[in-house]
C-alpha cells in the first residue's frame, strides 16, 4: 500500500467572493499534493467552506437572498474558481452537509460526556464582522485585534470548552514537537503570548446566534465555530460516522495549511479539542504569510480604492491560470508576507514566464524541427557537459529537499534555475553554430538532446505548480500522466524517439498597454 499524505487548506467563510489572496492557500495546498503525487504517496487533500454563524446569516439577508441560496451562489462560485485554477481537490465539505452536522452533533456530546465541556455566563467583548469574543488585554486601540472594527460587550448563557487545563500539555507538545508548527517563528507567539500567560476555557456555544447547529441536548444553544468549523478535517474523513474506512486510513492530518491570522485558532485550540478527544494530533501545522497590496492584507472584508486587479476571475482568463499560481507561489516567501501589483505580476510573466520557461521551449523545439526533424537525438557521452548535468540533478534535489518543508517558492525558484542554466548552454554552445559545420553534427545532436532533457527534467518538477504548461511539454516530449519524480533521477530519460511542436506557452505582453486596458476593465 503506498504511504498516505493527507493535506487540508482551511474552510472558508462564504460571506463574500474570494480574492486572489485567498486562492493562495488553495494554490500551495494543490502544489503540495500534486507533488506528493509525483512522489507516489496516496494524496488525499481536502477543501471546503465554513457555512455557519452571524455575519454568514446577515450578508444573505443584506443580499436579499434565503441564507441557503447565499451559501449555494457563493460555494458554486468557489467550486469554479477552483476549477479555473487547476485546483484538483479530493473533498470538498461543507459545514451545512448533514454528515458533517450529526458528526459534530457527536464530537460535541463526546466532549461533554468526557468532562471537557460545562455550561456557564458568558461576558466579554464581542466582535461582529469577526464572530470572535476578546479580552481588555488582547484589544488594540480598544478595537478588535484582527479587523480593527469595534467590539461590544456582550453576555449570555454559554458552554465552555476547559481549554485551561492544556497549558502543560501543549507546552510539552511544542518542547517535543519544534516542527509541529511551522515557520519556527510562529511557535514563539503561540508560546510566549497565548500559552505561558494562561488559557483561559472557551466559549463553544451561542444562544443568540441561530444559524448553526444545535446542541443535542439543550436545543436553544448553538454548537460555536471552534468546535463546528474545526472539527471538519475529522468529519470530511467520515469520523463517527457508520463508515470510517477513509478516517482510519488518512487521519490524523499530514499538515493543516492555514494563513498565519488562524495559527491560533489551530496550534492551540485544535491541539486541545484532539486531546480531549483521545486523537492522535497532526503532524504538522503550517502559517503561511498574507499577500498584501500596498502593504495592506487582500481581505474579502476590507474595501480598497486601489485600481489593482485583483480578481483572478479576471487575470486567470486572461493570463493564464499557471500564470496567476507562478506568480503568488514564487512572490510569497517561506512564512513570510509577498506583496502584490498588478504591474508587477506581468512583469514576472514576462521575465520568468516568457523569456526563462516559454523561450527556452520555444527556441529548443524550434531548433530541434529544423535541425533533426523532430526526431530525439541520440548524445555522446563525452564528458563536455558533465557540469551541466550536475548542476541540473542538483537544482532537481534542492526542489526536493525544499518541498519537504514546504518552500514552495525556493523550490519553484530552483525549478526555474534548471530553465536558465540551459537557456545559458545554449548561448554557450551555440547549436546554431555548430548545425552549418558538417564536422559537428553529433556535437549538435548532443547538445540538441541535453537541452530536451532538461525541459524534461525541469517539466516534471514544474507539474506540481504550473500543471498546464508542463503537462503540454511533457506531452509532447512523449511522456503521460501520471508522471513520476522517479523519472527525475536520471538525466538521459527520454522515451520517445521523437517529439510533437508546441504553439507558445506565454506570449510576450506589451506591460504598458495591458494596465491600461486592465483599468477599464
Amino acid at each position: 500500500m503506498k504511504e498516505k499524505f493527507y493535506i487540508t487548506s482551511p474552510i472558508y467563510y462564504p460571506s463574500a467572493k474570494l480574492t486572489i489572496g485567498n486562492c493562495y492557500t488553495n494554490i500551495i495546498c494543490d502544489t503540495i499534493a500534486r507533488f506528493k503525487k509525483l512522489e507516489g504517496k496516496d494524496v488525499f487533500y481536502m477543501t471546503g467552506t465554513d457555512e455557519h454563524g452571524q455575519k454568514v446569516f446577515e450578508a444573505a439577508k443584506k443580499a436579499g437572498k434565503t441564507t441557503k441560496q447565499h451559501l449555494d451562489d457563493i460555494v458554486e462560485d468557489t467550486k469554479k474558481l477552483w476549477e479555473m485554477l487547476d485546483i484538483d481537490y479530493d473533498k470538498f465539505i461543507r459545514t451545512t452537509d448533514k454528515d458533517h452536522i450529526q458528526a459534530v452533533k457527536k464530537i460535541f456530546n463526546k466532549l461533554y460526556e468526557n468532562g471537557y465541556i460545562y455550561k456557564s455566563t458568558y461576558k466579554g467583548l464581542y466582535c461582529l464582522p469577526c464572530e470572535a469574543f476578546w479580552t481588555e488585554s488582547q484589544l488594540v486601540d480598544g478595537k478588535c485585534p484582527d479587523c480593527g472594527r469595534e467590539v461590544k460587550p456582550q453576555e449570555e448563557e454559554a458552554y465552555f470548552f476547559k481549554l485551561s487545563e492544556f497549558s502543560d500539555k501543549l507546552l510539552k507538545l511544542y518542547k517535543e514537537n519544534p516542527k509541529f508548527l511551522m515557520p519556527v517563528s510562529r511557535v514563539n507567539e503561540m508560546v510566549n503570548n497565548f500559552i505561558k500567560p494562561g488559557l483561559e476555557d472557551l466559549c463553544v456555544t451561542r444562544t443568540s446566534v441561530k444559524w448553526g447547529i444545535p446542541v443535542d441536548f439543550d436545543s436553544k444553544h448553538t454548537i460555536y465555530v471552534w468546535i463546528d468549523a474545526l472539527s471538519n478535517y475529522l468529519t470530511g474523513l467520515g469520523y463517527l460516522s457508520e463508515d470510517e474506512k477513509t478516517f482510519n486510513r488518512y487521519w490524523p492530518a499530514d499538515v493543516h495549511m492555514v494563513g498565519k491570522d488562524i495559527v491560533r485558532f489551530h496550534a492551540i485550540i485544535w491541539p486541545a479539542i484532539l486531546m480531549a478527544l483521545g486523537l492522535p494530533l497532526p503532524k504538522r501545522i503550517f502559517g503561511h504569510g498574507w499577500l498584501l497590496l500596498g502593504g495592506d492584507k487582500l481581505s474579502k472584508s476590507k474595501k480598497t480604492d486601489t485600481v489593482e486587479c485583483t480578481d483572478p476571475r479576471i487575470l486567470v482568463p486572461r493570463y493564464s491560470a499557471d500564470a496567476v499560481r507562478y506568480y503568488l507561489l514564487r512572490e510569497i516567501p517561506f512564512g513570510s508576507d509577498g506583496a502584490y501589483s498588478t504591474e508587477a505580476f506581468l512583469n514576472k510573466f514576462n521575465s520568468d514566464l516568457c523569456n526563462n520557461f516559454g523561450n527556452l521551449v520555444s527556441r529548443t523545439f524550434s531548433m530541434l524541427k529544423k535541425y533533426f526533424n523532430l526526431e530525439v537525438p541520440v548524445a555522446q557521452q563525452d564528458g563536455e557537459d558533465d557540469l551541466l548535468k550536475t548542476e541540473v540533478m542538483e537544482e532537481s534535489k534542492k526542489v526536493v529537499k525544499y518541498m519537504q518543508d514546504f518552500d514552495v517558492s525556493k523550490a519553484l525558484s530552483c525549478v526555474f534555475n534548471i530553465f536558465s542554466k540551459a537557456n545559458a548552454y545554449i548561448e554557450k554552445t551555440e547549436p546554431f553554430r555548430l548545425a552549418k559545420d558538417p564536422e559537428k553534427q553529433k556535437r549538435l545532436a548532443t547538445v540538441m538532446r541535453n537541452l530536451l532533457e532538461c525541459i524534461r527534467i525541469g517539466a516534471t518538477l514544474l507539474y506540481p505548480f504550473l500543471p498546464c504548461s508542463s503537462t503540454k511539454v511533457l506531452n509532447a516530449l512523449g511522456e503521460k500522466a501520471p508522471f513520476s519524480l522517479e523519472s527525475t533521477n536520471e538525466f538521459y530519460g527520454i522515451k520517445s524517439e521523437s517529439v510533437v511542436s508546441l504553439p507558445i506557452l506565454f506570449p510576450r505582453l506589451d506591460v504598458e498597454k495591458e494596465l491600461e486596458e486592465l483599468s477599464k476593465i
